[in-house]
């Protein structure tokens, strides 16, 4: 009897042992939860947690071992995230460079902490430096405080900005001049300001570009923006591609065609699952051309992608490609199967209007049957409506718009040229360089002028 009476008590009292021992747990977890979340906010606010700055080990050495770690690819960057009690931590880098992962986001429970996204990034030393990749550079970053007199190297496979701060010019390298730079590379080269020059500037033209949302007031292009149409758009806000491609395009001091008519419709571009919204379009600026009334035609539409064959709808897309060919309407793409063409890189220093001074870009190959000027040039960027980039490895994108505004120079002086004589002409006036045919847009426009005067 006395057994079973006791064996309530001692129940009881192994229960209640037990949550005294998940209150202690509880109350310790939460005490390192709250310990570590202090300890991340104090970092971040002394600057030693920092925006593209830290690194994984420099966060590690606060906290100690992580209790999880996953790596996982997003596009072209490369993801790790990093999880302590109550805190998580985000880094990136793009997997095609050998940077560090340095520090994206950190929140403390469900709160994001300030590391300083929203404000320039201010390189602390020159170690730092080696944190930044030739695809996002300098662009936005204050160098004020470093010594970069032995760095000529890096700054020039560097992309910068016109609010990228920097150290005064006995701390640059000799001849390293960023506001010259920019300057000159807002020229479109191979003698396009020379046909500007002749009146030849795309006036009366209209050109359309179809891509990521665009900073529609930058002061590069706002005065040629005449139609904005945002198709099916989650996301509103102006995206990296869409400022470079219409300065390109039509830019008062980028443009190839600055006097050109530019109409944009934004579109969410990556993963593009069917070309049908491509089609649509098309056959919208069409019907468009067709409204009685219309002051000017679209005769030219710009598609910074060459993923066509890859999606839903390719023989559609075909068919529209055709129907936009029979309306008089060129459509320019970076797709092989349309024309294959690499970029150009300007040879710093030399001059941009003759062919020679250029090489093969980056995204070249030598079965290229043309080449455009594609890197080593500025642009409007999205970040301001006052702010250009200078751009050290331009890609197809940015070729793309090139031709586009010089097709829209060809429809300036022959207004009833055939979208094919266009192509074939930019082919037969290259010029053969060592880098390869160089798209020669006086020689084309030139040959242009002899149709007229042939028929």
């Amino acid at each position: 009897m006395s057994t079973f009476k006791r064996r309530p008590l001692v129940t009881i009292f192994a229960f209640g042992l037990l949550l005294s021992l998940l209150e202690i747990a509880v109350f310790a977890e939460t005490e390192t939860k709250s310990s570590l979340a202090e300890i991340v906010r104090h970092a971040a606010t002394e600057g030693k947690l920092a925006y593209k700055l830290s690194t994984p080990e420099e966060l590690k050495a606060l906290l100690g071992t992580a209790s999880k770690e996953t790596k996982k690819n997003d596009g072209g960057m490369e993801i790790l995230d990093i999880s302590y009690p109550g805190i998580s931590a985000r880094f990136g880098r793009m997997r095609e460079f050998s940077t560090p992962f340095t520090l994206l986001w950190i929140n403390a429970g469900r709160k994001g902490i300030d590391i300083g996204q929203e404000r320039q990034i201010v390189l602390r030393n020159e170690g730092d430096l080696d944190k930044f990749d030739p695809f996002w550079g300098f662009a936005g970053v204050s160098l004020e405080k470093l010594d970069l007199r032995n760095y000529a190297e890096l700054l020039a496979e560097m992309p910068f900005d016109s609010s990228t701060k920097w150290p005064d010019s006995d701390k640059l390298p000799d001849g390293f001049n960023p506001a010259r730079i920019l300057d000159e590379g807002k020229n479109p080269g191979l003698g396009i300001r020379s046909l500007h020059k002749q009146g030849i500037d795309g006036r009366g033209i209209g050109i359309a570009i179809l891509d990521q949302p665009l900073l529609k007031d930058h002061i590069e292009y706002k005065n040629q923006l005449v139609l904005y149409e945002e198709m099916h758009l989650l996301d509103k806000s102006p995206a990296i591609h869409g400022a470079p491609l219409a300065s390109i395009a039509v830019g008062k001091n980028c443009g190839v065609a600055p006097k050109a008519s530019l109409y944009y419709f934004a579109m969410r571009m990556t993963a593009m699952p069917d070309n049908k919204i491509y089609c649509n379009i098309i056959d919208k600026i069409i019907k468009m051309n067709k409204e009685a009334g219309a002051s000017e035609k679209i005769v030219v539409v710009s598609i910074s992608t060459g993923t066509f064959l890859q999606q839903k709808n390719y023989e559609l897309w075909k068919e529209t490609l055709i129907k936009a060919e029979q309306n008089g309407i060129l459509v320019v793409t970076c797709s092989g199967q349309w024309l294959r063409y690499g970029t150009l890189k300007l040879i710093s220093g030399t001059d941009p209007d003759n062919p020679s001074s250029y090489k093969r870009g980056k995204y070249s190959t030598p079965n290229d049957v043309l080449l455009v000027p594609a890197s080593n040039k500025a642009t409007a960027s999205h970040h301001g409506p006052e702010i250009y980039t200078y751009d050290t490895e331009g890609g197809m994108s940015c070729a793309a718009p090139y031709m586009a505004g010089l097709a829209a120079l060809a429809y300036q002086v022959k207004p009833d040229i055939d979208p094919k004589t266009i192509v074939d002409l930019w082919l037969k006036t290259a010029v053969q360089t060592d880098a390869g045919a160089v798209v020669n847009p006086v020689g084309f426009i030139d040959a242009v002028r002899k149709l007229n005067k042939e028929n």
